[in-house]
């Protein structure tokens, strides 16, 4: 974790020169205005990786000794399988076809949305895949 706090943290400080170098000689404000905002991006990723990197255990990726093997085993719990997903994908293409649309829309669009946000929080609280 402290190899990826560097990287975005190193990249930031290249996106910020860039920024710089851009407003500068282009003079065009959509542009400047989105590479000062990826550098702020940037900053906030390589901050959280970094300052989550202090607070855990060194692993492997950390350690120039490392072998291949040293990261082996169980890497966490991933569902098998879940529907949620699509539910929220139909509902965010709905919600944003509203605005080309119309706000009505929405009114479809929402309970996609929640029934989707709340299915996808609350899969393993409940049916057959409780005790998991």
């Amino acid at each position: 974790m402290k190899v990826q706090g560097k990287m975005f943290l190193w990249l930031s400080f290249f996106i910020l020169a860039m920024a710089i170098v851009y407003g500068v000689w282009s003079k065009e404000a959509a542009g400047t205005t989105a590479l000062f905002m990826a550098f702020g991006l940037s900053v906030m990723i390589g901050f959280y990786l970094a300052f989550t990197a202090r607070r855990m255990d060194a692993i492997a990726q950390d350690n120039k000794e490392a072998d291949v093997a040293d990261d082996a085993g169980e890497l966490g719990f991933f569902a098998p399988h879940s529907w949620q997903p699509l539910s929220l994908a139909i509902g965010g293409a709905l919600a944003f076809l509203a605005i080309a649309m119309g706000w009505w829309l929405l009114y479809f669009s929402a309970p996609l949305i929640l029934v989707g946000l709340f299915g996808w929080v609350f899969e393993f609280y409940r049916g057959e895949n409780q005790n998991q």
